[in-house]
């Protein structure tokens, strides 16, 4: 077998019945054995704030040694009135500090949103790619994922509808090999 990658998953929502969790779960059944998708929970994080962290809470050590310890970074992310939620824009500015210092850094990533309307989270998913450019997080491009009518995904057993599967197969092996190309 060649190289497996480890994916750090930042998923922005914390709603317990959470769509965009699910389509992470999704994600990381159907990854292929190149890829190892771990969530990484964000939700536990204070807000960040640099005078905390002089000495930093463990929650912060913990999600950064998370990252750092990742080949990759994939986002899976409701959109909150056009942008990500603030808990996920949290976790991003807790990961990249202290300045010069980020966890992000270099590791490939991509962005799929998840949304109950038509559009996609597509203002969400364009916005987090704004803040992954400063971040050096080379970002896939091809495929691009907004996917709505979010209600529509999962039956009510929570299993991944079959007009969906081929979507999120193909987003994913082209992660994979994005990911590849990038470390491999």
């Amino acid at each position: 077998m060649g190289q497996v990658y480890t994916v750090a998953v930042l998923v922005g929502s914390l709603r317990k019945a959470s769509i965009n969790r699910k389509v992470a779960n999704a994600l990381a059944e159907l990854a292929p054995a190149s890829l190892t998708l771990e969530i990484v929970e964000i939700g536990e994080l204070a807000l960040y704030n640099e005078d905390i962290d002089v000495d930093p809470p463990a929650a912060y050590k913990a999600f950064r040694d998370q990252l750092r310890a990742s080949d990759a970074v994939l986002f899976v992310t409701p959109e909150y009135n056009r942008s990500v939620p603030g808990v996920l824009k949290n976790a991003i500015d807790v990961g990249s500090r202290p300045y010069g210092q980020s966890s992000f850094a270099g590791k490939p990533g991509a962005v799929i949103s998840v949304s109950p309307g038509a559009v996609g989270g597509f203002g969400a998913n364009h916005h987090l790619r704004q803040s992954l450019v400063f971040l050096d997080v080379p970002c896939m491009q091809q495929p691009e994922a907004y996917v709505g009518g979010a209600a529509t995904l999962f039956d009510e057993h929570d299993k991944l509808s079959e007009k969906t599967r081929p979507f999120l197969q193909s987003f994913i092996d082209s992660y994979a090999a994005w990911v590849a190309r990038h470390l491999g």
